[in-house]
């Protein structure tokens, strides 16, 4: 199947499964389940469950049975957005196009709305099948790391004191590594997982996913100075608005542009060790690059 039907068809499949894994938007109480799911159903790319698939194919595993860690990463990964965009965090009024979370149920139940969010990834992860290397403790120790102060969480907070500041290359890339990178390098070691990765696989998933990472938040950077409000689906500029530490700010447009396609080498090399089996991810990283949303 050609890349552009693929990730069609898998972000269906993904859509279709985070309904049958999120409460209906009518079960008590109502107003949570119904904030959980606009945001959940806002309309993202479904990039991060979507390389959770192609991990377990490459690996030799089945899409089917990496659905559960798929949905459980998108969910944990929109807590973040609900969180961000508070007003006490990012202060943004658009995402995906569509206003944010406390600016239709309020500051105070989008709060609720990302500790539901973030409590129901891990009920969704129990429902992962145990392969013969992993289990639900590898899957469950996996996000909760990658989810906590160490990565994501920890990402954030030099974020928040990195505004207004002198940006540095050091600190740019701990906060890539930690809100970007962690997440993919987690989406896509639970697809492996999932297959019964080798050691080898898993580590070569690892590798890719990192620089994958840093490549895809270097691409957002430059879109957030080069794009409309209305072509990315959430407010344009916000990063220099708030003085946030990019690589445009540090290294300029054309600089971050040869610095996304040295990473994005550099993730495709990784793929090596896993042959024909890598190409879909291989492709993916492409696609990435070049996007412009």
């Amino acid at each position: 199947m050609e890349l552009k039907p693929y990730l069609a068809a898998r972000a269906k499949d993904v859509d279709a499964a985070l309904d049958q894994f999120l409460p209906k938007k009518t079960a008590a109480p109502a107003t949570i389940h119904a904030a959980m799911r606009y945001t959940v159903f806002a309309g993202g790319k479904r990039l991060r469950p979507i390389l959770t698939l192609a991990a377990a194919e490459a690996c030799g595993g089945k899409a089917e049975d990496a659905m559960a860690p798929a949905c459980a990463v998108e969910v944990l990964h929109t807590y973040s957005l609900v969180h961000d965009d508070l007003p006490c965090m990012d202060d943004d009024d658009l995402r995906r196009g569509r206003p944010t979370c406390h600016k239709v149920y309020g500051e105070g139940m989008a709060v609720l709305t990302g500790d539901a969010l973030l409590t129901e990834a891990f009920y969704i992860l129990a429902q992962t099948p145990a392969s013969e290397r992993y289990d639900v403790r590898h899957y469950v120790a996996e996000l909760a790391l990658t989810g906590g102060s160490r990565h994501l969480i920890g990402g954030q907070v030099l974020d928040l004191e990195g505004e207004g500041q002198k940006p540095s290359k050091a600190r740019l890339l701990k906060i890539h590594e930690a809100k970007t990178a962690a997440l993919l390098t987690a989406s896509l070691r639970l697809g492996g997982m999932t297959a019964n990765a080798t050691p080898k696989q898993l580590e070569a998933l690892t590798t890719f996913g990192h620089a994958l990472g840093l490549a895809f938040q270097v691409i957002d950077d430059i879109l957030d100075v080069t794009q409309s409000t209305e072509v990315l689906g959430k407010t344009a500029g916000k990063d220099a608005e708030a003085a946030k530490t990019t690589y445009p700010a540090l290294f300029g447009l054309a600089k971050s542009r040869k610095e996304a396609a040295r990473l994005t080498k550099e993730a495709l090399d990784a793929l090596k060790p896993l042959g024909k089996k890598g190409d879909r991810l291989a492709e993916i990283a492409h696609y990435l690059l070049d996007r412009e949303y």
